[in-house]
């Protein structure tokens, strides 16, 4: 914000002369001299009707300088920036076009309502201006004068007349057209401005060629949220962006890299071109990384997107991001996590070797990020974990303490990946306890401790070392110690009752921690009750951790790509998350892949010799409108032969975002049924206690669902039918954005809402849910009669499983029926429905028949 100062009384009296001199020279420096003041925060507002006067002039220099003072202080004078409109006007007639173009562009800067309501007519003329430099000024100011006043831009047809500039013989003027439609479409986002189709499209591209490098900044933008029809589309367009790789402007080169990312989703990966184009991608990326540090940076978070969608873009380019004495800080740590994301069985010894080296630095957290990587790779590349292990067992010989203990960390995380493997090392990292002075490595060699007591003879020492300070440690390691304790007792009774009644004591009676105290009577009341239910609590097995914990989440990936060379793409955020104002955001999804060509993903389908093509794996959806999509999906079954029935479901936007229903989805036919139940499942699944209510079966078990354990029933309450779902998370990260479907079934069963999963499920939690069913859904008889087929999505995937519901469910409770309408319902039934049977050597009369 500029102050403002204020300017004497006789300065102002000098320049009031000088402006109304008759001397051309002399009314232009006291103009200058007036900018000059308005620059440094002077009020020269006083001056307004002077500054005004000299606007009568040939002299462009000059109008240039009294335009800048109009624009500055028009706002706070507009009933004296009117004087000036008449002068706009006939400059926007000028014979000079650079005055027209001047005249409309600074009509468009003066925010002020009585200006604009005079604009409307010079700004239509000049849209139609025979010069392509007034046509592509003019284009800018429809979108100012629509950020002024909305209302009377599409009253006056200006987006009209800017739709028709995209198809203007002048490049410029084309990329000014687009950029002005899309800051216009930015503020609606619902609308269609840019109604883009292969004609449109054809243009764009020519003046791709021909316009400055900020024009094609915003064609290429505008093409990313263009959807080609098919893959040959998508192809050509790629093929004529792809030159733009090789441009000087890194913002140029971002925005076509985004251009490619989203159309190579509709590219067949069987395709020789998807081939080439991934290793076109590669060295324009690469060239980034030599321009200066905040570019290299920019860079380096829109290939940490790329890399963690396409990895086999850069795999080979793993030295690029080795880390140079010279980085910043900012920049080694970048390239850290893109060495990692592109850490693989192939390069991992040179990785090793690099990051054995960047723990011996001087810098405090880069040396800790790279002992993290150490560990990183181990979880990562399996092969890899024993070379890993030996590196962090050298760098713990180091004896620095802060490499000792981030050691420490990533090493518990290794005995999590691969329980019972590298337990040798833990006499070694015993020999560091007394060093360990952050909470984060104490509470890890803790957890070491407790989960191996009986392979360590003094577990009990170490244990009661640590409780000494019980008070003193953080909630962290107290937690920690507490759990440690009683699975050591748990493991050694005889040997450590009276240390686990000491923690206990200390955890419930002498802490003011809510956490602490309620864990340390949940162990009491366990150990006290019922010991064996404690053991197969706290001993549980615990689920394996994996790499891809620090992946960004799917659907925000997509979005993310969708925004490469963006503030997006920096912060690893949708730009609904730091966007503020009245505008909405439009969430932005990659295409879904419409190639038949996918052989690698895919499980093969057809017999020998068969020829019919696989379903493509498609992209899920974006979160907003993945419910939507999934209960809109057409789940018809597949078919050998014939094209496929036709959806039953409106669809989303007009196509089915999964791909041809659940069965495409994953390539398969009914040779391979993704619904197919756990080895060894009964076939009748209606086991019963013996107050009749029937139990919960497990209906997807955790390894096959990510995690995600489902067990159910079904039941009938007050005439509605109820499936009864126990949802239970066994990964280690949270799931959210449930929704389910039913596939065709024999009853038209369906889901009568959405599946009310209204909180986050966290890690190791578990929530109960009731979904009530209606029988009008689509219908197609299944084998068994009562199977029903049934996806549920998460934030994580699609998940299928199959059930089979009691026909008891389908009976109302009051089964009477009128006599007319059994008989009309009887002679409903088609004749190839009906089997009739000849009962011999029955001798009984109607009347007791009938009984």
């Amino acid at each position: 914000m500029v102050c403002s100062v204020s300017i004497c009384a006789g300065e102002i009296f000098e320049l009031k002369a000088e402006l109304n001199s008759d001397k051309k020279e002399k009314k232009k420096e006291a103009v200058k001299k007036v900018i000059a003041s308005m620059t440094v925060g002077k009020d020269v507002s006083a001056l307004f009707p002077d500054v005004v006067n000299c606007m009568q002039t040939d002299n462009l220099e000059l109008k240039k300088l009294v335009y800048l003072y109009l624009m500055n202080y028009a706002k706070s004078q507009p009933d004296m920036a009117i004087m000036a409109v008449n002068t706009f006007v006939k400059d926007c007639e000028d014979a000079n076009p650079l005055i027209r173009a001047l005249a409309v562009r600074t009509m468009g800067c003066i925010r002020v309502d009585k200006i604009t309501e005079y604009l409307c007519e010079p700004l239509r003329k000049c849209l139609k201006d025979e010069d392509p430099y007034v046509r592509k000024t003019a284009a800018v100011c429809v979108a100012k004068l629509h950020d002024i006043n909305a209302q009377l831009v599409e009253d006056q047809g200006f987006l009209d007349t800017l739709k028709d500039l995209i198809s203007d013989s002048n490049p410029m003027v084309v990329a000014n057209a687009v950029a002005a439609l899309s800051e216009i479409a930015e503020s609606h986002p619902n609308s269609n401005l840019l109604d883009l189709n292969p004609q449109s499209i054809n243009k764009l591209l020519t003046a791709l060629n021909e316009c400055t490098e900020w024009g094609q900044i915003f064609i290429l933008d505008c093409l990313a949220n263009y959807t080609p029809r098919d893959d040959r589309e998508s192809q050509s367009i790629c093929e004529r962006v792809t030159p733009r790789l090789s441009h000087a402007n890194s913002a140029v080169v971002l925005s076509a890299v985004k251009v490619l990312m989203k159309f190579m989703e509709m590219l067949p990966k069987d395709l020789d071109y998807y081939s080439t184009l991934l290793k076109k991608l590669a060295p324009p990326l690469v060239t980034l990384l030599s321009a200066e540090p905040e570019l290299q940076y920019v860079a380096l978070r829109n290939i940490n997107l790329i890399v963690q969608k396409r990895p086999e873009i850069l795999k080979h380019e793993m030295k690029v991001f080795f880390v140079k004495y010279n980085d910043p800080i900012y920049v080694k740590l970048e390239k850290l996590d893109i060495m990692i994301r592109l850490a693989s069985q192939a390069n991992i010894a040179q990785v090793l070797a690099e990051l054995k080296e960047y723990a011996t630095e001087v810098d405090v957290d880069f040396v800790r990020k790279a002992v993290r990587a150490i560990g990183r790779c181990a979880i990562k590349v399996e092969q890899s974990a024993e070379r890993c292990v030996s590196t962090l067992l050298d760098l713990i010989q180091t004896k620095v303490n802060y490499v000792v203990q981030e050691a420490i960390v990533v090493i518990k995380d290794i005995f999590r990946k691969y329980p019972n493997k590298y337990e040798s090392v833990i006499a070694t990292l015993c020999e560091n306890l007394d060093s360990l002075d952050e909470p984060e490595a104490r509470a890890a060699m803790i957890w070491i401790v407790g989960e191996y007591a009986e392979r360590i003879d003094n577990a009990d020492e170490l244990l009661e070392s640590f409780l000494e300070g019980f008070h003193d440690e953080s909630t962290q390691v107290q937690l920690q110690l507490l759990t440690a304790i009683v699975k050591l007792f748990l493991k050694k009774p005889t040997e450590t009752q009276e240390l686990v009644q000491q923690v206990l004591s200390l955890a419930t009676q002498d802490s003011d921690n809510p956490d602490l105290r309620d864990r340390g009577y949940i162990y009491w009341r366990l150990l006290s009750t019922d010991p064996v239910a404690a053991k197969e609590v706290v001993l549980a097995e615990k689920p394996l951790i994996s790499e891809e914990t620090d992946l960004i989440e799917p659907t925000l990936l997509e979005e993310l790509i969708c925004h490469i060379g963006t503030l997006a793409s920096v912060y690893h955020k949708p730009p609904s998350a730091f966007v503020e104002g009245s505008r909405g955001v439009m969430h932005k999804r990659l295409p879904a892949r419409t190639g038949s060509g996918e052989s690698t993903e895919s499980p093969d389908v057809g017999a020998a010799g068969g020829s019919a093509p696989e379903a493509a794996p498609s992209i899920i959806p974006s979160q907003g409108d993945l419910l939507g999509d999934l209960l809109n999906l057409d789940m018809a079954p597949p078919t050998t032969s014939g094209p496929p029935p036709p959806s039953t479901g409106m669809q989303m936007g007009g196509m089915d975002l999964l791909g041809g229903g659940l069965d495409s989805l994953v390539g398969i036919s009914h040779s391979v049924d993704p619904y197919a139940a756990t080895p060894g499942q009964p076939v009748n699944p209606f086991w019963r206690r013996s107050d009749g209510i029937l139990c919960l079966q497990v209906w997807l078990p955790a390894m096959k669902a990510k995690g995600l354990e489902i067990s159910g029933t079904f039941a009938r309450r007050a005439g509605v039918i109820q499936m009864e779902l126990i949802l239970t998370n066994k990964a280690m990260s949270v799931m959210t954005d449930f929704a389910i479907q039913f596939n065709r079934n024999s009853f038209g069963l369906a889901p009568a809402g959405p599946l009310q999963v209204l909180t986050p499920l966290g890690p190791n939690q578990t929530i109960e849910v009731s979904l009530p069913l209606s029988t009008v859904g689509p219908v197609m008889k299944m084998d068994p009669l009562n199977n029903l087929q049934v996806a549920v999505k998460n934030n994580i995937d699609v998940f299928y499983f199959s059930c089979q519901y009691p026909i008891s469910m389908l009976f109302v409770e009051d089964g009477k029926m009128e006599r007319q309408v059994f008989l009309a319902t009887w002679k409903d039934i088609p004749n190839d429905n009906e089997s009739q049977f000849q009962i011999k050597d029955c001798h009984l009369n109607s009347d007791v028949s009938t009984t």
